[in-house]
């Protein structure tokens, strides 16, 4: 199955590797890092976020097992006004449902993407493939450059 995210990756020379799970695993990054073989931490969730004050919305992306911290999340998007966008914002701005969307090729000009720094460490990040039982396989740098994402620290580090 060859999805947009599949042809984006293949136009701009991107490695990865496609992997799939039965689609009627239940959701969560916990249930596909299961699934899969790997830690829960290495499945992305991809979170849309919006600036109130401007209407600006963003990807965030952590770990399947992290949470964006507030004060590091306001302190990164430069605002204090901010909120997940609701879902149907998230479809009208991504063309995907909450679940199993892409951190890559829908994107407009401009539009700001973070990767949490912590995932720079891992070998291997899986994000959805914009299929529910479809998901991309990539290392963090070129989910970097995929996305266009900027580093920053997102989530309280675990002492």
């Amino acid at each position: 199955m060859d999805l947009p995210a599949h042809q984006y990756l293949d136009q701009h020379g991107i490695p990865y590797r496609r992997l799939s799970f039965p689609d009627s695993t239940e959701k969560g990054a916990a249930n596909v890092a299961r699934v899969l073989g790997f830690s829960e931490r290495q499945m992305i969730k991809t979170l849309i976020f919006e600036v109130i004050d401007t209407g600006e919305r963003v990807l965030i992306m952590v770990g399947g097992d992290q949470s964006a911290k507030s004060g590091l999340l306001k302190k990164a998007l430069g605002s204090r006004n901010i909120q997940m966008a609701k879902p149907e914002a998230v479809l009208a701005q991504t063309g995907y449902v909450i679940g199993s969307i892409p951190p890559f090729h829908w994107q407009s000009e401009g539009f700001r993407s973070f990767l949490d720094q912590s995932l720079m460490g891992e070998k291997e990040l899986g994000v959805g493939a914009g299929q529910w039982g479809e998901e991309i396989i990539i290392t963090p740098a070129d989910l970097v450059k995929a996305s266009r994402a900027q580093v920053a620290e997102l989530v309280e580090a675990v002492p």
